[in-house]
């Protein structure tokens, strides 16, 4: 066997844009190294706080992303994604500046999951910033015009927590955000036939979201499970 070299690292296929934060990541949390079954390789993208990223747009961040993720594929990323699902708004840019497939955040699953519910059944997003989740955003995703959408704005912890940058998580509160958030979207909107989960933050707390709404949850880790598979397709034994 002839081993073919060209990167520095191998054996793991994805890439991760990490936003500059420093809020706690738990299990579930795409941060956590923990959270995957495969390995991954990260880069913080500094500068790119929660507070920029989503309350402000990412304006000007776009080089930056840019830069990290080819970092990241001389590295040996063989695909890119992103920890922030506003991001989005980098998809066609980020895409486009890349040798490897990019897939910036979990929005871009919400017509697939349509493509999958019964007829009469839709997705709905749960985000962390209603406020500032745009057109645009959603238009870069391809997220069908019309599509649902709650969030954790008002809560007590979560979108507090997070886009503040805090140091502590009441994890507990936090859950509790999560699924409120998601009770009062499925109360409102009761042909809601599964969730997508955009705020990448939110993968800790998707079963405990199944269990009280009795709807499937798509989170960005279940996404970028399967990007990855793609990627590094499993291999078996033939008998």
């Amino acid at each position: 066997m002839i081993a073919q070299g060209g990167k520095s690292i191998y054996g793991a296929s994805v890439g991760i844009l990490m936003l500059d934060a420093r809020f706690p990541r738990i299990p579930g949390d795409m941060g956590h190294a923990g959270s995957w079954p495969f390995p991954v390789l990260y880069r913080i993208v500094r500068g790119a706080s929660p507070e920029r990223v989503v309350r402000q747009g990412a304006e000007g961040l776009l080089d930056a992303f840019i830069s990290e993720a080819q970092a990241l594929v001389a590295d040996g990323a063989d695909g890119i994604t992103t920890n922030c699902g506003f991001l989005s708004l980098f998809q066609a840019e980020l895409a486009a500046a890349m040798p490897v497939p990019v897939l910036t955040s979990s929005l871009c699953q919400v017509d697939l999951v349509n493509r999958l519910l019964p007829a009469q059944r839709r997705a709905g997003i749960l985000t962390i910033s209603a406020s500032k989740l745009t057109e645009a955003h959603l238009r870069a995703a391809r997220v069908p015009e019309g599509t649902p959408i709650g969030t954790t704005e008002g809560g007590a912890e979560f979108t507090r927590a997070i886009l503040g940058n805090e140091g502590l998580l009441d994890v507990d509160a936090a859950r509790r955000d999560n699924v409120e958030a998601a009770l009062a979207m499925q109360r409102a909107h009761p042909e809601l036939g599964a969730l997508v989960l955009e705020c990448t933050n939110m993968g800790p707390y998707a079963a405990d979201i199944t269990a009280a709404t009795g709807l499937p949850c798509f989170s960005m880790l279940g996404l970028v499970t399967w990007f990855q598979s793609g990627l590094t397709p499993a291999r078996f034994a033939m008998p």
